[in-house]
C-alpha cells in the first residue's frame, strides 16, 4: 500500500486506517494526495505494473468552484501561509475537535494552484477501470473543504462511494 497524504501534511493515514485495503498493489491518496495517487496510477499502468485498487478519501474536488474562489484561496496563502494553512486545518476537523497532526510546510504556491485547479477527467478515470483498477472514493457530509455532493455526483459512475453522513474532511465523525 502507498499513501499520498494531503496539502501541508505529513503522516494522517491513520485517520483512515479503517478503510485501508493493507495490499501492495492499492494506492491511497487523502485530498490533495487522492490527485497524487491518481497520477502515480496512470503512470503505474503505463509501465506495465499492477494496481487493484485506487483509494480517494475525500478527494481535492474544486472544478466546481468559481475562478474568483480560487484566486482568493491563492491570495490568502500568499498573504500569510501559516494563517491560511491554520484556518485550513479548521476547516478540515470542522464541526469537531481539530486533532494533532503532522504538519508539512514545504508545499508551494504552485502545488495549492495544482489542488485549485486540478480537472478530474471521467475518460481517464473509465480507463483505469478498463485496466482492472477498483477505484473507491470517501466522502464525508460534513466536510467543510469539498462540495461533497458535487463530488459524489461526479465520481459515482466509476466509483464504489462511501458516503458518511456525520463525517469531516478527514473522514472523523464527532471525538
Amino acid at each position: 500500500m502507498k499513501f499520498y497524504s494531503g496539502f501541508s501534511l505529513k503522516n494522517e493515514s491513520n485517520f483512515f486506517d479503517d478503510y485501508i485495503k493493507k495490499s501492495q498493489y492499492c494506492i491511497c491518496g487523502f485530498s490533495y494526495g487522492a490527485i497524487k495517487a491518481y497520477e502515480y496510477v496512470k503512470k503505474q499502468l503505463e509501465n506495465g505494473n499492477r494496481v487493484d485498487s485506487l483509494q480517494l478519501f475525500s478527494p481535492a474536488f474544486f472544478q466546481n468552484k468559481t475562478p474568483q474562489f480560487k484566486k482568493m484561496q491563492l491570495r490568502a496563502y500568499k498573504k500569510n501561509q501559516e494563517v491560511y494553512l491554520k484556518q485550513f486545518i479548521n476547516s478540515c476537523f470542522s464541526p469537531y475537535k481539530q486533532q494533532i497532526i503532522e504538519h508539512n510546510y514545504n508545499n508551494t504556491i504552485d502545488e495549492l494552484n495544482e489542488l485549485l485547479n486540478y480537472e478530474w477527467i471521467i475518460l481517464e478515470l473509465k480507463e483505469l477501470l478498463n485496466q482492472g483498477v477498483n477505484i473507491e472514493v470517501y466522502l464525508g457530509g460534513k466536510d467543510k473543504i469539498i462540495d461533497t455532493m458535487d463530488a459524489k455526483d461526479f465520481f459515482k459512475e466509476i466509483a464504489t462511494i462511501t458516503y458518511i453522513k456525520n463525517a469531516n474532511h478527514f473522514l472523523q465523525i464527532n471525538n
